[in-house]
């Protein structure tokens, strides 16, 4: 079960100094049951002390509205950066705006994709149409790619959005062994 925040328009009250507010981890991941949600609150350069005192206060106001626990981090552009941030990857490519519902990456004009590279070659005649069907559909049902917005890019290529992740190799797997993932960022 997903935590699906960033879709809610809940109503926060923060100040001008944060410039966005991040669910990542993996409360974001379709089909994982997540321990903890994740938020990070990404300031403009101001104090230390008064970033810990503003995350707290919105880790409050997130508290009212989920039942799990909460898990805030506080950044500003300087520390989400530094290479020493282990979260970092995960806030770029997973990460997901609470205030305007989209990707944090779009921020940097970048939107987050993997890319799934698969070979049929190997496989039985049955098992390549099991997976055509996985992938697109089968009476009028949808497919994996049109339910979870991905796409078709090439023969053996598809891409698909970061959340997507577990759904599809879960159930790839069932099918073939031989695929590759990649994760990639598209300037938009």
């Amino acid at each position: 079960m997903t935590y699906r925040l960033w879709l809610k328009k809940l109503k926060l009250n923060y100040s001008k100094d944060i410039i966005d507010i991040v669910q990542f981890g993996s409360s974001v991941i379709l089909g994982v049951i997540p321990k903890d949600v994740d938020i990070a609150v990404i300031f403009q350069k101001i104090p230390l002390k008064e970033q810990l005192n503003q995350a707290q206060e919105i880790k409050k106001q997130f508290q009212e509205q989920v039942d799990l626990p909460i898990h805030i981090s506080s950044f500003d552009f300087y520390s989400l950066l530094d290479k020493g941030n282990f979260a970092k990857e995960d806030l770029f490519f997973y990460g997901k705006s609470i205030i305007t519902g989209g990707y944090f990456a779009k921020k940097f004009n970048l939107n987050p994709q993997l890319q799934i590279s698969y070979n049929l070659f190997k496989l039985k005649k049955k098992d390549k149409v099991r997976f055509n069907y996985l992938l697109n559909g089968k009476k009028g049902n949808y497919g994996l790619l049109r339910a979870h917005d991905g796409k078709l890019l090439n023969p053996g290529l598809i891409e698909i959005p970061p959340e997507c992740e577990k759904i599809f190799i879960d159930r790839i797997r069932d099918i073939i062994q031989d695929f590759k993932m990649k994760r990639v960022f598209i300037q938009d």
